[in-house]
C-alpha cells in the first residue's frame, strides 16, 4: 500500500461516516451518498499522488462528492425540479442550518433506524455507514454469518430508496433510540477492543461513539439507558490510558496500573449512572464496570457484587455473552472451577461457536486451577480462532507459557480479574 493510499485509508475511516452523513442530509438518498463518497475517494487515491494531499481532506472530499452528485443529476435528462433544487441546496447550503438533531453523524443514524427496517437490519446498515465497519466485522460484531450482514444492508438500502430519507420528528425519536443505542454500544465496543486488524483497540471509534453518547444524553435527558449507555462507555473508557503496552499489545485489567486510568472520566461515568435508574441492560453493565472502577487494586474487586449484578443483567438480557461474562466473576468470586463448569456448559450448548472468546476464557480459568497442560492448549485453540493479530499473539504467547508451565511446579496465581 503506498503512502497516499495509507492516507485516504486513515481519513475515510476518521472521517468516512460524517462525510456520508452530511452528504445524505443534503441529497436526500443514503445509497447515492455513499456511492459520491466512494467516488470522492477513488479520485483522491487518482489526483492525491500529483496534486498533494489537501489541508483538509475530510471537506476535499466531501465537495468532490457534492460536484459527482450534482454532475450526475445534471447528465440525466430527466433532471426535475426536485432535484434542481436539491443541487442549488448542495452548492450554497449553509453549515449552520438548524435541525433538531444538532449532528450529522447521529442525524445519520436517526435516520437510517427508520421503522420500515427491521431491527437486524437497522443495525446492520447503520453499523456499516456511521460506524464505517467492514461486512466482515459487523458479522463477528453480530454473531452471524458474513452473507447475512450483506443481505441484511441490501435490503435495507432497497427499503429506504424510495423513502424521503430525512431526520425524524421529535415524536418519532422513541421508536428508533432502541437501535441507534445499540449502534453506538456496537461502536464502542469495537473501538474498546477490535474484533479484527493488528490494532487491540480503535480509540478513534470508541471516542466517536462516546462523542455521540453525549449529544445523545443532551437530546433525551428524561431516557434512563441513555444515561446507562454514556456512563457504560465514559466508564470503560477511563481505562483506555491503561489498556495498551508501548508495544501495542493488550494489558489485561489486573496488570493494568491503575494511576493512569482517567479518574475525572469515573466520575462523569459515575454520574450518568447515578441518572439512569431504573436499571436496564445498558446501566447494569455500566454499574459493573463502576465496580471495577471503585476497586482499590484488582485484589479487592467485589467480585460477588458483580456476580449479582449479572444476575440481574441475565435475568433482563439474557444472552451467551453475558453468561459468559457471569462465569468469569463466578470464577474470581468462588474459585476457578466454579467458573470452568459454568464455561463447560456453554461450550457443550455451542454458544459463541467458531469464536474465541469461549476457549480463552476456559484457558484462563485452567490456567488459575494450576492445569497448566489443558490451559495451554486453550490457550492455543483460542488464539486459532481469534481475528485480531495482537489478540491472537497475547493468546499465542500464554498457550507457550502454559506449555513450559505443564513441565515445571504449577506457580501460585493471585485470585485477581484477567478480563
Amino acid at each position: 500500500m503506498t503512502d497516499v493510499a495509507r492516507e485516504v485509508e486513515a481519513v475515510w475511516r476518521i472521517e468516512g461516516a460524517r462525510i456520508v452523513g452530511a452528504l445524505a442530509r443534503t441529497t436526500g438518498d443514503l445509497g447515492l451518498a455513499e456511492d459520491v463518497a466512494q467516488e470522492a475517494v477513488a479520485e483522491a487515491l487518482e489526483r492525491w499522488p500529483s496534486t498533494g494531499s489537501p489541508a483538509n481532506p475530510g471537506a476535499w472530499l466531501t465537495a468532490v462528492a457534492k460536484r459527482r452528485a450534482i454532475d450526475g443529476w445534471r447528465r440525466r435528462e430527466r433532471l426535475d425540479a426536485r432535484h434542481r433544487a436539491i443541487a442549488r441546496d448542495l452548492e450554497e447550503v449553509a453549515d449552520d442550518e438548524w435541525s433538531p438533531i444538532p449532528d450529522d453523524l447521529l442525524r445519520l443514524l436517526f435516520t437510517a433506524c427508520h421503522p420500515v427496517l427491521s431491527r437486524e437490519s437497522r443495525v446492520a446498515l447503520t453499523l456499516r455507514v456511521v460506524g464505517g465497519l467492514s461486512a466482515e466485522a459487523v458479522a463477528r460484531m453480530l454473531l452471524v454469518p458474513v452473507p447475512t450482514v450483506q443481505a441484511r444492508t441490501t435490503r435495507a438500502k432497497k427499503a429506504l430508496a424510495g423513502l424521503p430519507f430525512e431526520p425524524p420528528d421529535q415524536a418519532e425519536w422513541p421508536a428508533r433510540l432502541d437501535s441507534v443505542l445499540v449502534v453506538v454500544s456496537l461502536m464502542f465496543t469495537e473501538g474498546y477492543a477490535a474484533t479484527s486488524g493488528d490494532k487491540w483497540m480503535r480509540p478513534e471509534l470508541a471516542g466517536e461513539a462516546l462523542r455521540l453518547g453525549r449529544v445523545l444524553a443532551s437530546l433525551a435527558p428524561g431516557e434512563p439507558e441513555v444515561h446507562g449507555l454514556l456512563a457504560l462507555m465514559e466508564l470503560q473508557a477511563s481505562r483506555f490510558p491503561a489498556r495498551r503496552a508501548s508495544d501495542g499489545s493488550p494489558v489485561l485489567l489486573e496488570d493494568q496500573d491503575r494511576t493512569r486510568w482517567d479518574r475525572a472520566q469515573i466520575e462523569r461515568g459515575r454520574a450518568a449512572l447515578a441518572r439512569a435508574a431504573p436499571l436496564g441492560p445498558y446501566a447494569l453493565q455500566a454499574a459493573i464496570a463502576e465496580q471495577h472502577a471503585i476497586a482499590p487494586s484488582a485484589a479487592r474487586t467485589d467480585w460477588r457484587a458483580i456476580v449479582r449484578l449479572y444476575d440481574r443483567l441475565l435475568a433482563i438480557a439474557p444472552n451467551a455473552v453475558v453468561r459468559l461474562n457471569r462465569a468469569v466473576a463466578v470464577g474470581m468470586a468462588d474459585g476457578p472451577e466454579a467458573g470452568l463448569r459454568l464455561v463447560e456448559e456453554l461450550a457443550a450448548e455451542g454458544a459463541l461457536r467458531g469464536g474465541h472468546l469461549v476457549p480463552a476464557v476456559r484457558a484462563e480459568l485452567l490456567s488459575r486451577a494450576g492445569r497448566s497442560s489443558e490451559a495451554g492448549a486453550a490457550f492455543a485453540e483460542a488464539a486459532e480462532r481469534a481475528a485480531n493479530e495482537r489478540v491472537r499473539a497475547a493468546l499465542l504467547a500464554r498457550a507457550a507459557a502454559g506449555a513450559v508451565s505443564a513441565r515445571a511446579p504449577a506457580p501460585r496465581r493471585s485470585s485477581s480479574a484477567a478480563c
